[in-house]
């Protein structure tokens, strides 16, 4: 599904050259659940940014279901993400004037999708989660929990192939935390491909597989022995 080779990034400034990410090379199948782990300021969320089309590498390939995506216009590379690529974020990332509904449903308006078709999965989806009850609230009335699984719901409406979560339980307490990481194992499970960064032990124990990287390099990975 994914292939990166020697993927490198690095920001310049007038005064200094600062190197995110030096040759990352990792592969990912469909329906791999993915932790990335490493130390503040190792890369983590560089290489969250790239896979999922918003940054682009300085040097390396990267190949999405083996188109390579550096290749592409930034037109297409929205079109791929629009498509195929869903997000959840430590801050969760909700519009505050939109209802719950209204959040959901949003990715699938700007894919033009109609109102009855929108409805349906809006509603197959709130069900999923659990969520049908809170849909006429507005995020301010949810727990941090609560506004975490709209997140996920809205992440996941438009069927994304891949799942990429930047410490999605950053924010929580620990039984919140234990919620949300449930729900994405859950939709593992049911087919959907994750890659997850975290500095949490716990959360990693969910995934399958543990990459770590320090430095901007991949220094270790493993088979999660813990599933």
């Amino acid at each position: 599904m994914i292939e990166t080779f020697e993927l490198t990034k690095k920001f310049v400034t007038e005064d200094i050259e600062t190197i995110a990410l030096r040759n990352v090379s990792m592969n990912v199948e469909k329906g791999d659940f993915i932790a990335v782990m490493g130390p503040s300021g190792c890369g983590k969320t560089t290489l969250l940014n790239i896979l999922g089309t918003i940054d682009d590498s300085s040097s390396g390939s990267y190949k999405f279901f083996g188109n390579d995506v550096n290749d592409l216009s930034e037109r297409q590379k929205t079109d791929l993400r629009k498509k195929n690529i869903g997000f959840v974020f430590q801050n969760f990332n909700l519009i505050e004037e939109l209802s719950v509904y209204e959040n959901i449903e949003l990715p699938l308006q700007y894919l033009g999708w109609k109102r009855k078709d929108r409805k349906k999965r809006v509603d197959e989806v709130i069900g999923q989660l659990n969520i049908s009850h809170r849909k006429n609230l507005f995020p301010v009335q949810l727990s941090g929990g609560q506004q975490q699984r709209v997140a996920i719901a809205r992440a996941i409406i438009a069927n994304p192939a891949l799942l990429l979560a930047d410490e999605p339980t950053g924010n929580l307490d620990s039984a919140q935390g234990e919620e949300v990481m449930s729900l994405l194992n859950e939709l593992n499970k049911a087919g959907t491909t994750i890659i997850m960064v975290t500095h949490s032990q716990r959360d990693a124990s969910y995934s399958r597989r543990i990459i770590h990287l320090f430095d901007g390099q991949i220094i270790n990975e493993n088979l999660n022995k813990m599933i």
